[in-house]
């Protein structure tokens, strides 16, 4: 049993060397493990509210980035709508000078038309006045071919303008 059971001395010992390894250990090294751990702790609970602040600032970002989103939609929509209506203006002006530009030339078609027509119908009086005296000139030359004919129409002639 002697090697189950250690000796008083050895005992003695121990608690010697123990006790001593105990003030050594306070006397240098707790000091700055402690500090160390505390250093640690600290350096955590800073990382831990760094990443809490990131985060928040991170919210507050996406917060403001969507409303930039919003803002820019919202430009963007007002920017189309504002080109759809001048582009429907354009159009409308556009189709407004077309109209008044055909009805100047629908004008301009009429006027040409009518001096054209007036231009014919003065040309065919013309032609009709020259047509009608070469006939009259014919028939007068035919039926005044003789001398008789010639006194009795001009005696005619007579009497009618007299009775005016």
């Amino acid at each position: 049993m002697d090697l189950i059971t250690p000796g008083l001395g050895l005992i003695v010992w121990q608690l010697v060397i123990f006790g001593l390894l105990f003030f050594l250990l306070s006397k240098f090294a707790w000091k700055p493990i402690m500090a160390s751990l505390q250093e640690r702790e600290q350096s955590i609970e800073d990382a831990l509210s760094l990443a809490a602040k990131t985060r928040q600032e991170m919210a507050e970002l996406k917060a403001g980035n969507e409303k930039l989103i919003a803002e820019a939609r919202a430009e963007r929509d007002r920017v189309l709508k504002e080109a759809k209506e001048a582009s429907e203006a354009m159009i409308a002006q556009a189709k407004a000078e077309a109209q008044k530009a055909g009805a100047e030339e629908i004008e301009k078609a009429r006027a040409a038309f009518n001096q054209e027509k007036v231009l014919a119908v003065a040309t065919l009086r013309k032609e009709a006045a020259s047509l009608s005296l070469e006939i009259a000139e014919k028939v007068l030359r035919n039926q005044l071919a003789d001398r008789a004919a010639q006194e009795a129409l001009v005696t005619s002639l007579l009497a009618d303008a007299k009775l005016n």
